[in-house]
């Protein structure tokens, strides 16, 4: 298999339940419920990978994203949550709420675009799914600031599969360095598309 330069350029050939988060270079993926930086770029590769498929997140994730984008378009939306009834208030509209992680993979495997599942976090969720997950689409943001979640420690189970840039950093229209890097575990295959 060869590796991609540039891991936002890719298609897997088999099912894939992926994680995908943005961090600084300490592993630091939010603070006070969001994120401490802005990233456009970041943000347009989360929806071109994201796109046409189920994602899976925490309540507080949910809430973490602004009410004008809830739910996510074209991705079938699932919340887990072990709030009791917080499936039918207001703030859930759009959602498809479910109780358990177990639950939640079933059903997003069973929605549209369910060859790609996409775990979006946070903390404890990508804890929870790190056993069920193959890939992880990391964004690396060059920049240390402070923050209360950090990203889910990659065991030796995980092998590095590419980055773009392959050397250095991307620079945002904003200044900030970053770079897109993908993990896989086990034999998860993946190509460039033509």
């Amino acid at each position: 298999m060869s590796t991609p330069d540039s891991p936002e350029l890719y298609r897997f050939t088999q099912p894939i339940v992926g994680m995908i988060w943005a961090q600084t270079n300490q592993g630091v993926i939010g603070a006070d419920g969001g994120m401490p930086w802005q990233l456009p770029e970041d943000m347009a590769q989360f929806k071109r990978v994201t796109m046409g498929h189920p994602v899976v997140m925490g309540r507080k994730t949910w809430d973490s994203f602004p009410a004008k984008f809830r739910p996510l378009p074209g991705r079938t939306n699932i919340v887990v949550t072990r709030q009791e009834g917080w499936g039918s208030t207001p703030g859930a509209a759009g959602a498809v709420v479910l109780d358990s992680l177990d639950q939640a993979l079933v059903e997003a495997q069973l929605s549209p675009g369910g060859n790609e599942v996409w775990v979006l976090g946070g903390g404890q969720v990508f804890a929870q799914a790190m056993d069920s997950c193959n890939v992880a689409a990391i964004t690396v943001i060059n920049t240390n600031v402070p923050g209360d979640t950090q990203a889910p420690a990659l065991g030796p189970e995980w092998s590095f599969r590419g980055a773009s840039p392959v050397k250095g950093w991307h620079t945002s229209r904003n200044g900030t360095e970053y770079r897109f890097t993908l993990w896989a575990k086990g034999e998860t295959e993946f190509v460039a598309p033509e």
